[in-house]
């Protein structure tokens, strides 16, 4: 069996296999409420094969969402909603997952396709933001965030605390806290968003802490044995990537002494001087690098679409688990292509009967043909 297809057990909860689908965001919720689409959405994706299925970015407040479209766990009436995406995704033999997190001054912005700027405060749909220090992203998000108090830090750590409870009482299985991609918790790490001068800012340990304290936090209400886990961006690519990518492996050693699992490794998003170098994989050997320094167990995403990059990443051991997104998008039953593309023997064991009998005939009947 390909190393990709093998189980994987962290803490009390087993994969069926290294296939994992991050969090993608629908921008489909109505005042943070899931709708019908979700759960045709994520039960549809887990009845593909993946082993780890981590419902999109939910904020933990309703100033924490990206765009109006965001689903959120901040009231008690939004978690009947997403037990039912929980359940879906658990009835189709997938770990339910879901990320939490607040978009901090990216948020209130319109959804991708209606312009993914952001929205004027004094607009209906558009509300103020709140970030490390008042400094805006700029581009299309130009919208000025007010710096936090200590009053607002304690505030949303606590938000941050009660979206974990309810994500549990929703019956997911596996927590992921965003602390990536330029929303708040990064923001609080990046030098460019954060240039407070108390105990919240400063050098990389004061600007480690807000995400420190909200992960010990979390970690208090969040059960021993299921996973805690987080997307951390530990590189940015703006060209202190040495210094930088030092100082996130420091605090992600600090994030496993404080209880977390996994890191989903990703990059900051946090400043426009980033030269990313897109290519397929571009992230694996940082993720290894963070899981031989830090000894943690490491995941990553970003163009890893290929089924034999993939399956090499873990077999390798340079990654536990490898994030595939957009592809799963393309084609729900995507592991099935991965199977077929590493010549597994039985490449239907990762679907319902109900559709691998037929898949698996076609594609027989295919290949015969084309040879």
């Amino acid at each position: 069996m390909s190393a990709i297809f093998q189980p994987y057990t962290l803490k009390g909860v087993t994969l069926r296999n290294r296939i994992a689908v991050p969090p993608m965001c629908q921008y489909s919720a109505i005042n943070g409420y899931t709708t019908d689409w979700h759960q045709t959405h994520y039960g549809s994706i887990a009845r593909g094969g993946a082993g780890l299925v981590i419902v999109e970015a939910t904020a933990v407040s309703p100033e924490g969402r990206i765009t109006p479209g965001c689903t959120g766990l901040w009231e008690d009436g939004q978690v009947q909603g997403m037990a039912a995406v929980a359940q879906a995704i658990k009835a189709a033999g997938a770990v339910p997952g879901i990320q939490i997190g607040h978009a901090g001054r990216k948020a209130s912005a319109n959804r991708p396709w209606d312009g993914d700027d952001h929205i004027p405060s004094d607009q209906p749909d558009g509300w103020d933001t709140i970030a490390p220090s008042a400094i805006a992203f700029g581009s299309n998000l130009p919208k000025v965030p007010q710096a936090m108090t200590i009053a607002d830090i304690q505030r949303v750590k606590a938000d941050f605390v009660s979206a974990a409870k309810r994500a549990l009482d929703a019956g997911f299985e596996w927590l992921e806290l965003h602390f990536a991609h330029g929303y708040l918790a990064q923001s609080f790490f990046s030098r460019e968003a954060n240039q407070r001068t108390d105990e919240y800012g400063g050098d990389a340990a004061g600007r480690g802490r807000f995400l420190l304290e909200t992960l010990r936090a979390v970690r208090e209400v969040w059960p021993e044995n299921l996973p805690l886990t987080a997307r951390f961006g530990v590189i940015e690519f703006d060209g202190r990537d040495e210094q930088t990518l030092a100082e996130s492996i420091e605090l992600v050693r600090q994030f496993k002494a404080s209880g977390l699992d996994m890191l989903n490794v990703s990059m900051g998003f946090s400043t426009q001087k980033a030269d990313v170098p897109w290519g397929a994989g571009f992230l694996v050997p940082y993720a290894a690098q963070v899981a031989q320094q830090a000894a943690i167990p490491v995941a990553t995403g970003w163009c890893i679409d290929d089924p034999k990059l993939a399956n090499q990443a873990i077999s390798d051991g340079s990654l536990e688990l490898v994030m595939i997104g957009r592809a799963h998008l393309a084609n729900p039953h995507y592991p099935l292509q991965i199977a077929q593309a590493l010549g597994e023997e039985q490449p239907t064991a990762v679907l319902p009967e109900q559709y691998a009998y037929w898949l698996a005939r076609y594609h027989g009947a295919a290949t015969s043909t084309a040879q």
